[in-house]
């Protein structure tokens, strides 16, 4: 069976195979754009297991069936309805979503992620956390989720709080897309290779061939990180302590990058508010987290975060009905108190998962 056929049979649009010593996990829903739905997120949790005790299998490959798309993240309008239908059984999606994230992160398998096109939101959910993460050509990164009312989640604030030059905090909080030298320059992908090579690279995994002398011999340079011209920049105005400090920042930016700054301020102007100071405080806090506590901290945020207006809004105005400006509550950077920001840090106790500690986890895969 061929994986655009075998994905194409799937009702939740992937397909779990396995193809002589490897798992091959392929995405196949191309009419959303690859969004994981959560059906296809408990079918990758299911699957990963017994991919990491089948002797047969050395090495897993998450791909997709289409040219030119991997993923642009959780299917977040299934999300959203949930949420307004159930959200206890949203909240479990949610918290079922961080336990498949911890389970990528520790299996102790070759996982190699063949990525050309967008790899977005919760794309990383299941590309991230691999050994190999292949850029091809058409390779973009984002995490647009404060234009949504939302935050950035799947433990990218771990990864983002330990970027250089204050890049993560500009990432989370404007969504801003990264090509593939961007994405190998900050290491978030390991390797940049044609597209062509793809199906190559899945045969030779298939004949159990070692990992590493498949994929380093085909990385070519990407050349010159654009994200780099910036930097200087980006430390001026987003090593702040604020976001309000980061648009004033910006509004003051002269010289060179002084269209960058206008830009990126009216990028931060049309985004939630909640969700900006939350993303901020979040990335912040991470700096001193371990992944783990990163994602349990996460998992309490977007509970909360899915119980306030913004991501209904979010959703209808960029997702549902194109076109309308979101209406966020609060509207201003300035009307989100310090109180109300504490108030979401300090969700429930149902709100909060506790994670196995790796050993544990490791020992479940065993």
């Amino acid at each position: 069976m061929s994986e655009q056929t075998a994905a194409a049979n799937a009702g939740d649009g992937l397909a779990c195979e396995k193809r002589g010593a490897l798992g091959l996990i392929t995405l196949a829903r191309p009419e959303k754009r690859n969004a994981l739905t959560i059906a296809g997120r408990a079918r990758i949790a299911e699957t990963l297991p017994k991919y990491a005790r089948d002797p047969i299998i050395y090495a897993v490959v998450v791909r997709s069936a289409t040219e030119g798309m991997f993923c642009t993240g959780g299917d977040i309008v299934e999300m959203a309805a949930l949420a307004d239908r159930d959200m206890e059984a949203a909240e479990k999606a949610l918290g079922d979503e961080i336990l498949l994230i911890w389970l990528a992160e520790c299996f102790t398998k070759p996982t190699v992620s063949l990525i050309d096109g967008p790899v977005m939101g919760g794309g990383n959910c299941i590309s991230r956390y691999g050994t190999h993460r292949v850029a091809g050509e058409r390779y973009s990164f984002a995490m647009p989720e404060t234009a949504l009312g939302f935050i950035p989640n799947n433990g990218l604030a771990h990864t983002f709080s330990r970027l250089p030059k204050d890049i993560g905090m500009y990432l989370a909080l404007t969504g801003e897309r990264l090509g593939p030298a961007d994405a190998f320059r900050l290491g978030i992908a390991s390797h940049c290779i044609p597209s062509a090579e793809f199906d190559d690279i899945t045969a030779a995994l298939a004949d159990a061939e070692p990992v590493d002398s498949i994929i380093d011999p085909r990385h070519q340079d990407p050349g010159p990180a654009p994200i780099m011209a910036l930097s200087d920049a980006i430390t001026r105005t987003f090593n702040a302590s604020s976001v309000a400090e980061i648009i004033a920042r910006l509004e003051r930016e002269k010289g060179p990058h002084a269209a960058w700054a206008e830009a990126t301020r009216t990028c931060l102007l049309e985004r939630s508010p909640t969700a900006l100071m939350v993303t901020h405080r979040l990335v912040r806090e991470a700096s001193a987290m371990q992944l783990h506590e990163v994602l349990e901290l996460e998992h309490a945020l977007v509970c909360r975060m899915m119980e306030l207006p913004d991501i209904h809004a979010g959703v209808r105005a960029r997702l549902t009905a194109r076109g309308e400006a979101p209406s966020w509550r609060p509207s201003r950077i300035e009307d989100v108190s310090a109180a109300m920001l504490d108030a979401i840090f300090s969700s429930p106790e149902g709100h909060h998962i506790r994670l196995p500690e790796r050993r544990k986890m490791q020992e479940m895969l065993a």
